[in-house]
């Protein structure tokens, strides 16, 4: 039986401290929130009162409700008033000393039960809890910003904490609404370390000039479906509590890949804190505004020197293939489809034709435009059958040697001023076009899979690409509705070289049995508004797939945080590939 919690105590009325008053206050329970002077309880309750207005306003909630919500709420400066709590959650800033001294004073002022809580969201729970006389009953319970609506709370015991306050927080956290992961005491916990590492990552590659900012979080954005780009995502949280989650976390893992980017300590001793100070990677009106000033939203390319395309080949069979085919055709496009075999390119028109015909079903388009696409595809076999086209899409297996007999072969018949595409995701672009007598014509085109749903492509240029290649492959993603990115030919470019090690991260995170695959899941999915926990994705993509991609960035980058986790090679040893083998980091076969 769960003891019953019907008084808590929150210590700090920041941001995040007022949320929590919030979330306990709409579930009935009565809370004495505490700051450290009247500034800070006037600038809590005003925290209070305008996430309350907006709720109602929203119709989230009725002024009858705002009103006993708030009614709910004591405010107070001294602690001394929490003697009779069943409950303290401390919320103050990320500092172990500071927070520290807090729970030493509220083992003298609060009864024996009472549960102490840290909603540190990188600190050590452990070093907190020695502080008092009963780190049995000291635990984390990371809430994660805004409160009020993030569903996702971090339960962290330590080694000491007695088993029945984890089961007691627990369903507290779900009387709250909460979604509650139990996991043990380690910088970061899971979504912080998994999250974090990422966003360092994104900042590097900006600080490196990769990639503009704008590029960086619309890549993630619309190639991953996340709800925020990396860059933006900092400026929410604030780059000050960013580096302090980063060097927590470095400190305790030594992984160079957690070591704060030295962009972030540059623009934090600049006063750029994001959109706390209203300026960050972007520059918002005000402080506190979610609305930014100085977005770059044309592309700086000057698609004024394009060259005309009128015609389109596409080389390959698969997915991608038969994807790239569609999106073309379906935009005016006259294509030839390229196959091995007649029968091949039949197969592979065919396949187009059912994907149109699903979009008739569905209402996407009528039964004249998709006659008239597919009226727009010629089949060939032939290289030969290219030789007047005004773009070619290279789009066959992901191995060098096939790719560069392609462009060879491409390289002979295809007229001059043709551009030619590679959609490899992993591999060197100036290798393909190494293999041809005009490397300035040739471009990465990435596109995602489905390739006619999916709005981003990758357009990676090499040392050689010529400026007016990229302003004609920009110019045709215009045309096609598609979203381009640009950055240089290296390993993952800029999706790929993001994400996969955070998946492998979430990989060693379950190899080090800090977490069970769904409680990491549901972390990433609740806590982080993401689409798809890693193991779900990673079982999606294949893992075979994802091994090969972060074997060629570990080789690319040698960086020693980016060596497959070893368990992904034995799943992939032992021929657990994910969904299309019917088992990989979960068990399909009996779905």
């Amino acid at each position: 039986m769960a003891r019953e919690i019907s008084s808590v105590g929150v210590i700090g009325l920041g941001t995040m401290g007022a949320g929590i008053a919030e979330v306990l206050a709409r579930s009935g329970v009565s809370v004495v929130a505490v700051e450290i002077d009247d500034d800070g309880v006037h600038r809590g309750r005003g925290h209070l009162e305008h996430s309350t207005e907006r709720a109602v306003s929203g119709g989230k909630l009725d002024a009858d409700g705002r009103s006993a919500l708030l009614d709910r709420i004591r405010y107070t400066t001294s602690l001394a008033e929490l003697s009779d709590v069943d409950l303290v959650i401390e919320a103050i800033p990320e500092n172990l000393e500071a927070k520290s001294d807090v729970f030493a004073q509220l083992d003298k002022i609060t009864g024996p039960d009472t549960i102490f809580v840290s909603n540190t969201s990188s600190l050590s729970i452990t070093e907190i809890g020695v502080h008092t006389a009963r780190p049995g009953k000291v635990v984390g319970m990371h809430f994660f910003n805004p409160a009020p609506i993030l569903k996702l709370v971090e339960v962290v015991r330590t080694v000491v904490t007695e088993p029945d306050v984890v089961t007691d927080v627990v369903a507290f956290a779900e009387r709250l609404g909460k979604t509650p992961v139990v996991i043990g005491d380690r910088a970061g916990f899971i979504a912080n370390a998994l999250l974090f590492g990422y966003l360092n990552h994104a900042v590097r590659m900006y600080e490196q000039r990769y990639a503009t900012r704008e590029d960086l979080d619309a890549a993630m954005r619309f190639g991953c479906g996340y709800p925020m780009g990396p860059l933006a995502l900092l400026d929410l949280i604030g780059l000050d509590t960013a580096y302090e989650i980063l060097d927590t976390m470095y400190h305790q893992s030594r992984n160079r890949l957690h070591a704060p980017a030295p962009l972030l300590k540059q623009m934090i001793t600049a006063g750029l804190l994001g959109r706390k100070t209203g300026q960050g990677f972007y520059t918002y009106d005000e402080p506190d505004s979610p609305t930014v000033t100085d977005a770059v939203t044309k592309s700086t390319v000057d698609t004024a020197t394009a060259r005309e395309v009128r015609k389109v080949g596409v080389v390959g069979t698969g997915t991608m293939a038969t994807g790239i085919v569609e999106v073309f055709a379906k935009r005016g496009y006259e294509v030839i489809l390229r196959a091995r075999s007649a029968e091949k390119a039949a197969a592979s028109v065919a396949r187009v034709k059912k994907s149109l015909d699903k979009a008739v079903v569905k209402g996407k388009l009528s039964e004249e435009d998709a006659a008239a696409a597919l009226g727009r595809i010629s089949p060939a076999v032939e290289f030969e059958e290219l030789a007047d086209v005004d773009l070619v899409v290279e789009a066959v297996a992901e191995d060098l040697a096939v790719k560069q007999a392609v462009f060879a072969a491409l390289d002979d018949v295809v007229k001059p001023g043709a551009v030619l595409a590679t959609t490899t995701s992993s591999l060197p672009v100036i290798e393909c076009a190494a293999a041809t007598s005009r490397p300035s014509d040739v471009v990465g085109v990435h596109f995602f899979n489905p390739a006619p749903v999916m709005k981003l492509v990758e357009v990676v240029s090499t040392i050689a690409t010529a400026p007016d290649v990229i302003a004609t492959v920009d110019a045709v993603c215009a045309a096609v509705g598609k979203h381009p990115v640009h950055c240089g030919d290296r390993a993952g470019f800029i999706v790929n070289a993001l994400l996969f090690p955070y998946l492998n991260d979430a990989v060693k995170m379950l190899e080090a049995h800090y977490a069970e695959a769904d409680d990491i899941d549901t972390a990433m999915k609740v806590g982080c508004g993401l689409p798809m926990g890693p193991f779900e994705l990673l079982d999606v993509v294949g893992l075979d797939v994802s091994l090969a991609i972060q074997r060629t960035l570990y080789n690319e980058f040698r960086e020693e945080g980016f060596a497959p986790a070893p368990l992904l090679e034995h799943l992939v040893t032992a021929g657990r590939l994910g969904r299309k083998t019917g088992k990989g980091f979960k068990d399909y076969s009996a779905r």
